[in-house]
């Protein structure tokens, strides 16, 4: 095995020469070690972090809990493929996900890896499910990377450039978002719309939405947009879906951010924060809808991996045993405070402040203003990211972060946001 050397180059020609270009990074790093909220670079320099690998560790890095379950599960054994033979720790996962998920009915589970592959699972299974083949997705929503994904996703740059053609049969709405001029009533007329016009809605298998928008900019559909989804969902015999993948597993201070609009879709997505940082995904949902698909139609080679089951049960164990969702709602509230007085000191420059318990966001009037900022935020030593058209700066802090460690945070924002004013 040839070994690299860091040291023989700089990070960046190491990168210009090995990584494919696509591969964009945000912060110019090179990170060596991290635990709970904290990360730390080869160059000595310590940062806050406020991203979580994007949403992926809600319990910070390298939970004590999470790191003993997983090496527990290497001493005895790494990957069989679920499909080969079974083991434990899948079947309890799928036993206790089955549990959390909302819906006052039987339901199943399938793992996976990664995100876009639960949405792609999620579709084939409301399409074996209905035997339609339309998706309805929404404006500016994002589901992942691969050519369905991609479809479904609403966000062009830098997302599809030109991947392209991608799969028929998508079909997009407004996103309820009043800001933008799509108020729920109207977001709701444009559906219909759609379904009247675009699509019938006896060819639609599924509609799938985020309760909270990703990568869109953090903007919560209204419950009654999304009550308003369950009853056209019940109404066509279409398949309802929440893409929880970012929004869920305490980040919205409920397990999942549909659980705040009273509804129970028919299938979740979940992944990111499901594990700790260990790549696992899933569909949870409805068993009837659940079965549609013939034994051999789902799986995967790394799907459910040991490891990151073992990650995943040690993650809902702390959930249950910790005040994890109560910590969220108090972070997602000073969260708040904090960010409106940075919008009403910066009227013209910071255009909103909003977000869903601790998935909250800032969106400034320059893309380039928020770019300074996030600039500005790491040399200060916190590690922040950004969103929707490059002008949101978003909130990911671990939902474990100590009151020091969110005010002081909080405090390097408003300093950086201060000090490249213009």
């Amino acid at each position: 095995m040839v070994s690299v050397d860091v040291t023989a180059g700089s990070r960046e020609e190491l990168r210009a020469s090995n990584v494919a270009r696509g591969v964009s990074v945000a912060h110019d790093i090179l990170i060596e070690r991290a635990l709970g909220a904290h990360v730390w670079d080869t160059d000595g320099r310590h940062y806050l972090d406020f991203v979580g690998g994007i949403g992926v560790l809600n319990l910070g890095h390298r939970h004590p809990r999470i790191v003993a379950a997983v090496r527990d599960q290497l001493d005895r054994f790494t990957h069989t493929c679920f499909q080969v033979g079974m083991y434990e720790g899948y079947l309890r996962l799928a036993e206790r996900l089955n549990a959390l998920a909302p819906g006052d009915f039987a339901k199943k589970t399938l793992l996976v890896t990664t995100g876009a592959e639960a949405v792609e699972n999620a579709v084939k299974i409301a399409r074996a499910a209905t035997g339609r083949a339309g998706i309805v997705t929404f404006e500016r929503g994002y589901h992942g990377r691969t050519f369905l994904a991609l479809a479904m996703t609403g966000k062009t740059n830098p997302y599809k450039q030109n991947f392209g053609p991608f799969p028929g049969d998508v079909y997009r709405a407004p996103y309820p978002d009043e800001r933008r001029g799509w108020p729920t009533e109207r977001a709701l007329t444009a559906l219909d719309s759609l379904l009247e016009s675009g699509v019938s809605p006896d060819q639609v298998a599924a509609i799938v939405i985020e309760p909270v928008l990703g990568e869109g900019g953090f903007i919560p559909a209204p419950p009654r947009f999304l009550q308003a989804l369950r009853e056209r969902c019940d109404r066509y015999g279409i398949v309802l879906v929440a893409d929880e993948i970012q929004s869920g597993f305490g980040r919205t201070g409920t397990m999942f951010a549909i659980e705040q609009s009273g509804i129970a879709p028919d299938l979740i997505t979940v992944a990111k924060s499901l594990a700790g940082g260990l790549p696992l995904a899933g569909v949870v949902g409805r068993a009837s809808i659940m079965d549609a698909p013939l034994p051999g139609g789902l799986g995967g080679t790394y799907a459910g991996n040991p490891l990151a089951c073992a990650a995943a049960l040690a993650t809902l164990d702390v959930f249950a045993d910790e005040p994890i969702l109560a910590g969220a709602r108090r972070i997602g509230e000073r969260t708040r405070i904090a960010f409106d007085v940075m919008r009403a000191e910066y009227p013209g420059r910071i255009v909103d402040a909003r977000g869903l318990g601790a998935m909250r966001a800032l969106e400034f009037a320059d893309a380039a203003d928020a770019q300074r900022i996030v600039d500005a935020a790491r040399e200060r030593g916190l590690l922040l990211l950004k969103a929707g058209s490059g002008d949101v700066i978003r909130f990911l802090a671990p939902l474990v972060i100590s009151d020091e460690d969110l005010e002081l945070g909080l405090e390097i924002l408003a300093d950086s946001i201060h000090h490249t004013a213009a």
